[in-house]
């Protein structure tokens, strides 16, 4: 290894530069020389930092967005809510209001004006103006109005496509902001980014587009501005809360009159012109948009809403996928059922008064499609949907919840051509209970029974069988509100909804085969996809074709019968329909769920208000009729169907029940003896003693746990047997014969009312 003393080696250089110095032309040749060292150290940095430079920028540029993909553009498409029709608009979910137009569709004034203000050197530059960036920088270098030197096709990326870095001030987003926009001006012309721009920029009060903003301000089509009209929009952009119109008239009309000018400098316009514009106010003419997007028929079209966007629902869209997404649902919803169900709704809510509204939904049993919903009757004074419980609670359906426990006896091989035991009063251990109107209907057929709506036959039914099988049953239908398995669960003692209700009776008017209730048949995203299907829904057989024929056999009883409780429902067509009525303690609910082969439909009416401050309805309303002016209005009575039919299920011929008087004779009257000579007691004053409502004279009037209740007269029938002690297998009476209804009775008065353990209604 070479080892140097740096002395000697300090001491040669210095000695070198000194001999040098004695030499011709030593001194230019160091200037020289030095210069050209200067030159390429300034090269040299100027190249580093160049590729320093390119190789930053080249960082920048990694993560772009597709902006290749016109969608990239469409920062926010409304989802479009349709009804089944597909083309009657429901809703139009979205965050910004907006609505594109052809170019074609907008005013000269809006093309022209907005070039002219915006960017005057728009049809000359490839996206970035250069010349107009050193323009703006020495304006505000020099103390000029500060300006601005992002070109129209700038403004549209930064809108749109790099909205989310909109507040990001640094170089990197200019930069970024910059590329995308010459690659725009490859691929698109001058007119389409502008109509692009136009479509999408932000003009205040939630209006995005030139149309949007057109009908916001002034209730017109674009194309239809006039010049005042058209200077004033272009120059909301600038500053969309500082220039709007209808908050801040004055800095409007400030900025409009600059766009005039400029409009004029641009030669778009005249000086006469301009001058005359700046002479007119702002004339607005002012459209309010939906707070919610919702255009018609709230309650459903909210519902809709609520199960795109359920977070625990089948769809669980979030909301950028809803509000952003451009979506197009396409809803069960048949406008003109919706129509006829609003009507008849309206007809009784009129003919009964404050505050008493009607609530019902309308289901095709065939897939489960939600037809029509009335969730009550103002959407606007009170969202909460009575139709499904959304922002509330069901109500309780009296009732109309026997249908379950009838089909859960078929279901167990009981016979509703048995005999039961429906006298005035019965009591079971912590329970006791009366019929509606303490009626004794005597010993009469579960049938009989149901179209008389007995109380006390249906309590000793489900007790025989156990409430927890009519839970079992009422599940299976499709009621999913959780159910207490007491024996007054037959008495509809829980809370449910009308939705449930129909959706539960569906399965029934359709063999057996539950589907769950649907409100959409289709969805397809914003590039045309069908991403959701359920034109072709699987149902679920939970009973028997033979039960659930079975058991619509004895509901279509209380429609036809003399002494049925839902005669008012008979269609004027012919059209055979089922169902049953349903009447909660002193008249707070009152229900009717019905069905035929095309409709299952539950209607329920009341005071929407809490069940303790709830005014309760007069004695004597019924919903029966509202089951029939609507689907009066909704059936071809030229096209009648009839339900599906079955074999009769397997019966339990020997079925004897002692404890809960099933199968024999176990009182002292018939079913066809209904006990008229009871004197009634005192009847409450504050109670009216006639129902407000005509009713047909053969038919039952009154309340819950008393009301009055006219008594049906049938024809005599034979004195029958003495009641076995113990039989083996009992004989079966013939169905009682239905009676002709009485010339004029005379109204009964009111008896005390029956204990509030009694259930409710015997109707």
């Amino acid at each position: 290894m070479v080892e140097y003393e740096p002395d000697i080696y300090y001491v040669e250089v210095i000695m070198g530069s000194r001999a040098m110095k004695g030499r011709p032309g030593t001194t230019i040749s160091q200037k020289k020389t030095g210069f050209l060292m200067v030159i390429t150290i300034i090269v040299a940095v100027i190249a580093a930092l160049g590729f320093g430079a390119i190789s930053v920028m080249n960082t920048w540029l990694e993560d772009l967005p597709d902006y290749a993909d016109a969608d990239a553009y469409n920062a926010s498409l409304p989802t479009v809510v349709y009804a089944s029709d597909g083309t009657t608009v429901l809703a139009e979910f979205q965050l910004e209001f907006r609505e594109p137009v052809a170019i074609d569709q907008i005013s000269d004034y809006v093309l022209k004006g907005t070039v002219a203000t915006e960017d005057e050197r728009f049809y000359s530059h490839g996206g970035v103006d250069l010349w107009g960036i050193g323009r703006a920088l020495v304006n505000n270098l020099m103390g000029g109005q500060l300006e601005g030197a992002s070109t129209i096709t700038q403004q549209f990326v930064r809108n749109t496509i790099l909205s989310d870095e909109m507040n990001d001030i640094t170089l990197a987003r200019k930069v970024r902001e910059a590329y995308i926009s010459m690659k725009l001006e490859e691929k698109y012309t001058k007119d389409e980014i502008l109509l692009m721009y136009l479509n999408t920029i932000n003009y205040g009060s939630g209006a995005y587009g030139i149309e949007a903003a057109s009908q916001r301000y002034f209730s017109k089509s674009a194309k239809d501005l006039t010049l005042v009209e058209a200077a004033t929009l272009i120059g909301i952009p600038q500053s969309p809360t500082y220039n709007n119109p209808i908050d801040n008239i004055d800095q409007c009309t400030k900025r409009r009159n600059v766009v005039l000018d400029r409009m004029m400098s641009n030669n778009v316009i005249t000086r006469e012109e301009a001058d005359a514009a700046k002479q007119e106010p702002i004339v607005l003419n002012v459209h309010e948009q939906s707070q919610n997007g919702i255009l018609a028929y709230d309650y459903f079209t909210a519902y809709v809403r609520d199960q795109l966007t359920s977070a625990s629902g089948k769809y669980a869209y979030s909301r950028d996928e809803i509000f952003k997404g451009g979506l197009s649902v396409y809803t069960t919803l048949d406008v003109d059922v919706q129509k006829a169900a609003e009507a008849a709704a309206k007809e009784k809510e009129d003919d009964i008064g404050e505050p008493f509204e009607v609530s019902m939904v309308a289901i095709d049993p065939d897939n489960g499609f939600i037809r029509a919903m009335v969730g009550g009757k103002d959407f606007q004074e009170t969202q909460v949907n009575m139709a499904t419980g959304t922002g509330g609670t069901g109500r309780q359906a009296g009732s109309s919840f026997k249908t379950f426990t009838l089909a859960a006896a078929i279901e167990e091989g009981i016979d509703p051509n048995l005999l039961v035991d429906a006298g005035r009063e019965v009591e079971f251990p912590g329970w006791k209970l009366h019929n509606y109107g303490n009626i004794d209907y005597g010993t009469r057929t579960i049938a009989s029974a149901f179209h008389v709506s007995s109380n006390t036959a249906f309590a000793r039914l489900c007790m025989a069988i156990h409430p927890m099988k009519v839970a079992d049953m009422a599940y299976r239908l499709g009621i999913e509100s959780t159910l207490t398995e007491t024996g007054s669960i037959t008495l509809g003692t829980s809370s449910v909804t009308p939705l449930e209700m129909a959706d539960a009776y569906a399965t029934l008017a359709n063999g057996g085969i539950h589907y769950d209730a649907e409100c959409i048949e289709r969805i397809v995203d914003s590039k045309g996809n069908t991403i959701v299907d359920n034109n072709d829904p699987e149902g679920e057989r939970v009973v028997s074709p033979e039960v659930a024929a079975a058991t619509v056999e004895v509901m279509e009883g209380v429609i036809t019968a003399g002494d049925g409780t839902g005669r008012a429902a008979r269609l004027k067509s012919g059209q055979v329909a089922a169902g049953k009525t349903g009447t909660t303690d002193e008249y707070a609910d009152v229900w009717f769920c019905g069905i035929t082969p095309q409709y299952s439909v539950a209607i329920w009416m009341g005071d929407r208000s809490d069940y303790v401050d709830a005014e309760r309805m007069p004695d004597g309303w019924k919903v029966a009729d509202v089951f029939a002016n609507f689907l009066n209005q909704v059936l071809d009575p030229n096209n009648l169907e009839q339900f599906p039919t079955a074999d009769k299920p397997q019966y339990d011929k020997n079925y004897y029940n002692s404890e809960y008087h099933i199968g024999g004779y176990f009182g002292s009257k018939s079913g066809n003896e209904v006990d008229n000579e009871e004197e009634p007691e005192e009847e409450d004053p504050t109670e009216p003693t006639e129902p407000t409502e005509p009713t047909d004279p053969t038919e039952p009037n009154g309340g819950a746990n008393g009301g009055p209740q006219e008594p049906v007269p049938v024809d005599p029938q034979p004195t029958e047997p003495d009641p076995p002690v113990q039989p083996t297998e009992p004989t079966e009476p013939d169905p009682p014969v239905e009676p002709d209804p009485p010339a004029q009775p005379d109204p009964p008065v009111e008896p005390d009312p029956g204990p509030p353990s009694g259930g409710g209604e015997g109707q």
